[in-house]
């Protein structure tokens, strides 16, 4: 299966929503962060052009194709905006039938890849927590390294959770 990086179009935006947001108790919404407590977009807002949209020809945000399928989105974001020196990514696979399969691994290496490619940055971060097993092995299956670990700050389903940083030098990323 091809996976491929695309920045999601305009005319893209009815069912890149049907994947994402359509289903407020859809399964990724238990992984991705949960503790938020995040609304889902509404239909008529995430397509209504007159707002600015996050997810739309973003360089920063691009959706994940499994072939011809939307299947998730890569994501980064800089944790020192403005001095855009701190940069984390993010990855979600939103149908849980993708899971398992190897896209997430293949998407995240791409965005690692371009990423690199793209900046002079000497350090890509991730953060994830830590019942989020499938991301803590994801990020270590590619090489980043487990860099911080705040304990018990995530407090999910009546427990509290770590927050889990990992990261990879330029270094080691293009060895």
């Amino acid at each position: 299966m091809q996976i491929t990086l695309k920045e999601l179009q305009n005319n893209e935006l009815s069912a890149f929503w049907e994947l994402a947001f359509s289903d407020n108790n859809a399964e990724w919404t238990k992984w991705n962060g949960p503790y938020f407590h995040d609304k889902l977009p509404s239909k008529q807002n995430f397509l209504d052009l007159s707002k600015t949209n996050k997810y739309l020809q973003n360089p920063f945000r691009k959706v994940i194709w499994a072939g011809n399928h939307m299947v998730g989105l890569v994501s980064a974001y800089y944790e020192d905006e403005p001095l855009r020196q701190w940069l984390d990514i993010g990855i979600t696979v939103y149908d849980q039938n993708n899971w398992r399969q190897g896209v997430g691994k293949s998407a995240l290496r791409q965005w690692l890849d371009e990423l690199f490619e793209t900046t002079s940055l000497p350090h890509i971060g991730l953060t994830t927590w830590s019942g989020n097993y499938r991301m803590v092995a994801l990020a270590e299956s590619l090489g980043l390294k487990k860099e911080a670990e705040v304990r018990q700050v995530r407090y999910w389903q009546g427990r509290y959770w770590d927050s889990v940083k990992y990261g990879i030098l330029r270094s080691e990323w293009t060895k």
